[in-house]
C-alpha cells in the first residue's frame, strides 16, 4: 500500500515554526517511502478563517520547498458530505442535539452525580421538547452518544486501539475514550466538528500515516471510536514534540516574531529555518 501522508492547517492565521516543523516532517517522510504528500485546508470556522491566510499557506509551504498532490482539498466545499454522515450517526441512534449552553454544561460537570472522568455525558430530549426547541429556533450541537456508541460496538469498545509509530517500532495503544464523554460531532455555528471531518477527509484520501503534534495524541483515541463506527480502516498515527517558544510554551498563531512571513521578512533562508528544527527524521 502507498503511504500517503498530509498537512492540514486551519487558515486563521500565519504560519509559524511549529506549523513548519509538522509540514517538513510529513513531506520528508511521504518521500523517503516514495509515497504521497497532500496539503488539506480546514477551513470549517468560517467566523475565523481568512482568504489572506489560505494564500499565505500556499506561499509560506512553497518557500520551504514542498510540493503537494493536486487539487487541494478543502473543507468548507464538504459540508454536505459531513452532514450526510451525521446524518447516518443519526439515524443508527448514535447521537443526539444538545441544546445545552456552555454555562449549561458547566452546571452539569458541576452537579455531584456528574461522570467520574470529569466529561459531560448527556441524553437526547424526550420527543415532545425536543420539537418545542426547534420550533423555536433554539441551536444545538450534535453530540455523539458513548452509551449508544458501547451498545454499538459490543465487546468490541472496550478492546479499542490505535497503531503508534514509535521509535521501537509499532505500539498498540489503548484507545481512552471515556475522557472525553459524549463529544460534540456536529458543533452549533459550524455543523461539523474537528474530529468528524479530520476522519472523514482521512479515509476519503487514503491517509495511511497521521503525523502531527504530541498535544494531539489524546484525540487519536477518539478518532479510533469514530473509525470503527464508520467502519474504515484507521492510519498509523506518530505524535512529534511540539516546537516551544522562548517561554517555555508553544508556539500560537498570535506569535508573530515565529511566524513564518516574519522570518522571510528578517532575510531567514529555507535552509536557515531548517537549521533551527529538531531532526525530521524523528
Amino acid at each position: 500500500m502507498e503511504t500517503i501522508t498530509r498537512f492540514a492547517p486551519s487558515p486563521t492565521g500565519y504560519l509559524h515554526l511549529g506549523h513548519a516543523y509538522s509540514a517538513l516532517i510529513n513531506f520528508e517522510y511521504a518521500r523517503s517511502v516514495h509515497g504521497q504528500f497532500l496539503l488539506r485546508i480546514e477551513d470549517i470556522d468560517q467566523g475565523r478563517c481568512r482568504p489572506e491566510y489560505e494564500s499565505a499557506i500556499y506561499e509560506d509551504l512553497a518557500w520551504l520547498g514542498l510540493e503537494w498532490e493536486q487539487p487541494v482539498l478543502r473543507q468548507s466545499e464538504r459540508m454536505a458530505i459531513y452532514e450526510a454522515q451525521l446524518a447516518a450517526l443519526q439515524e443508527r441512534g448514535l447521537v443526539y442535539r444538545c441544546f445545552k449552553t456552555r454555562k449549561d454544561i458547566e452546571q452539569a460537570m458541576s452537579a455531584p452525580h456528574d461522570s467520574p472522568t470529569g466529561a459531560f455525558r448527556g441524553e437526547a430530549l424526550a420527543a415532545l421538547e425536543e420539537r418545542d426547541n426547534l420550533a423555536n429556533g433554539k441551536p444545538y450541537a450534535w453530540r455523539l452518544s458513548l452509551t449508544e456508541a458501547k451498545a454499538a460496538l459490543g465487546t468490541t469498545f472496550s478492546t479499542l486501539v490505535y497503531v503508534e509509530d514509535t521509535p521501537g517500532g509499532l505500539v498498540d495503544q489503548p484507545a481512552e475514550v471515556e475522557r472525553f464523554g459524549d463529544v460534540v460531532l456536529g458543533r452549533k455555528d459550524s455543523g461539523t466538528s474537528y474530529h468528524l471531518s479530520s476522519v472523514i477527509d482521512d479515509a476519503t484520501q487514503g491517509v495511511t500515516h497521521v503525523i502531527r503534534g504530541e498535544d494531539l495524541q489524546e484525540a487519536a483515541g477518539l478518532h479510533a471510536l469514530l473509525y470503527a463506527l464508520f467502519d474504515l480502516e484507521p492510519p498509523i498515527y506518530r505524535h512529534h514534540p511540539l516546537i516551544l517558544g522562548a517561554d517555555e510554551k508553544r508556539l500560537a498563531k498570535r506569535d508573530q516574531a515565529a511566524t513564518l512571513r516574519a522570518m522571510r521578512d528578517r532575510g531567514m533562508s529555507p535552509d536557515d529555518l531548517r537549521a533551527q528544527l529538531p531532526d525530521l527524521a524523528l
